[in-house]
């Protein structure tokens, strides 16, 4: 909830600006009118000023209003929707700031059209409920979209990696290892490593570090691999390199208290990845990659090998370095999980810059289409012996749509949760330009694939992979026959 004086002076300037709107008269002219001046006037009205007795006597004798009305709370029906969304804590949910958004413009936005913006946000509200959208959803979504505004690449943050890369004597060419991050966190910031403490409890089975900021201690999992290790050390060198003291305490979060604490974590995430996969080294080994006449999956597998990182963190990087230094802006990245033995595959991270291409997660008791790349190296893997990633490699062609994408997926066992498999994917749009940049991308160099976004959506006929009836797509087709005979009718009549 808004604190009370903030609250009083919102509501001052709101009802102040409602009643000189209904009387026609323009800040100027209220000016003249009460002899206070216009940008005193235009503060009140923003909700930065609240006026002292005086004033508002000569404001009510000005506008014919009686002073009791001019400072009271309530309000009347066109602006109470207005009093009960600065009283919740919709606003204050918002991430407006990351946004460019200040709170007084939209309040301003909100005052002008109270009953229509309003419904909008009811709706919205109810949107939410119904697909049970929770506060975290929300969150991860507002940064999902900051992310794709920028193309996934934050100039300042590289450059403050490379500031702690010179100030450190790290050398960014070379494989960074959990050891050398382990000491700077020991010696420089007086962290205190425990390997112990996590495994006396067993229902922490899935967290792989907590961090007690009162001590300066790092609870670690001894049982994660090097690569995972090397990434929470990152974070940790981030938040204290960066100054960052809003944060959240474990790896993977369990809560959160605010959105500045999932906004700081992606820094933390993102300077990590950088530190761990530098632009230029990345970028180099690339360009070198690209140029290849054919196509040679080892050298990619090579390249990722050489960086000590997971999968997820290679392909999520990717997604940062692409648009920026090959000006391959139109992808996405996913990850799917998977449970042994259960029908369901979830689609729970995903990233689109420029183009919002299918799928997207919350399809609702929908089964995602099984032709897609990114659950096929799922399913290698669950047939293989489970101890090797899984790689696979496919062209995939929207149905009905012209779009086409080269997906890249591997798959691998989740390490913290018993039977879950999970795999990533990155999908680069065909092009001209794409075409151009991977000289090895050339007719008949993979396999291709007509995909849809969900069996209960897609039209393809005769579908081995199907495993559910295109529900959605016959309603639809249904609705959209009896449409066009009603059409009919009315053109016969007509």
């Amino acid at each position: 909830m808004m604190i009370e004086d903030e609250y009083i002076r919102l509501i001052f300037g709101l009802k102040l600006k409602q009643i000189r709107t209904e009387r026609n008269l323009s800040l100027f002219g209220l000016a003249k009118l009460s002899g206070l001046s216009k940008s005193y006037l235009n503060e009140i009205e923003k909700g930065k000023k609240y006026p002292k007795t005086d004033k508002i006597l000569l404001l009510s004798e000005s506008l014919e209003v009686p002073y009791d009305h001019m400072v009271s709370l309530k309000l009347d029906k066109n602006l109470a929707p207005i009093g009960e969304i600065l009283q919740s804590k919709i606003l204050k949910e918002i991430p407006l700031e990351l946004f460019g958004i200040k709170e007084n413009n939209l309040i301003d936005i909100v005052a002008n059209a109270p009953a229509k913006v309003n419904a909008f946000i009811s709706t919205i509200i109810k949107i939410a409920q119904n697909y049970n959208l929770t506060r975290e959803s929300f969150f991860l979504a507002s940064l999902r979209s900051y992310q794709e505004a920028h193309n996934n690449y934050f100039e300042e943050i590289e450059n403050d990696v490379e500031k702690f890369a010179e100030a450190y004597h790290i050398n960014l060419s070379k494989r960074i290892t959990a050891k050398e991050l382990e000491e700077i966190l020991v010696e420089e910031f007086g962290y205190t490593i425990d390997n112990e403490e996590l495994q006396k409890h067993k229902n922490l089975d899935e967290l792989r570090n907590i961090y007690i900021p009162t001590k300066k201690i790092l609870l670690i999992d001894k049982n994660i691999s090097e690569a995972q290790k090397t990434f929470i050390y990152a974070k940790e060198i981030a938040y204290n390199f960066l100054n960052i003291d809003e944060r959240l305490y474990t790896f993977p979060w369990i809560k959160f208290d605010s959105f500045d604490q999932v906004l700081n974590n992606f820094i933390a995430s993102y300077f990590a990845g950088a530190l761990i996969i530098p632009r230029k080294n990345l970028n180099d080994k690339l360009t070198n990659f690209f140029a290849l006449e054919e196509w040679k999956p080892l050298k990619l597998h090579q390249i990722i090998k050489h960086f000590n990182c997971s999968q997820e963190t290679f392909y999520q990087r990717l997604t940062s370095i692409l648009p920026k230094f090959f000006n391959i802006k139109n992808l996405f990245f996913l990850r799917f999980t998977h449970q042994a033995n259960s029908p369901e595959f979830r689609l729970n991270k995903e990233l689109h810059i420029t183009q919002q291409q299918a799928p997207h997660a919350n399809r609702n008791n929908e089964h995602y289409c099984r032709r897609w790349v990114s659950i096929k190296t799922i399913q290698d893997l669950e047939k293989s012996s489970k101890e090797r990633s899984t790689f696979g490699v496919q062209i995939s062609s929207y149905v009905d749509q012209k779009n086409e994408y080269l997906v890249l997926s591997s798959a691998t066992q989740d390490p913290f949760k018993k039977d879950i498999s999970r795999s990533v994917s990155i999908g680069l749009l065909l092009s001209p330009h794409l075409k151009k940049k991977l000289a090895f991308l050339k007719e008949d160099t993979f396999p291709k694939k007509i995909v849809g976004v969900t069996c209960e959506t897609c039209s393809v006929k005769n579908c081995a992979e199907r495993v559910a009836k295109p529900s959605r797509l016959y309603k639809k087709n249904k609705y959209n026959e009896i449409a066009k005979t009603v059409d009919n009718i009315i053109k016969n009549y007509s």
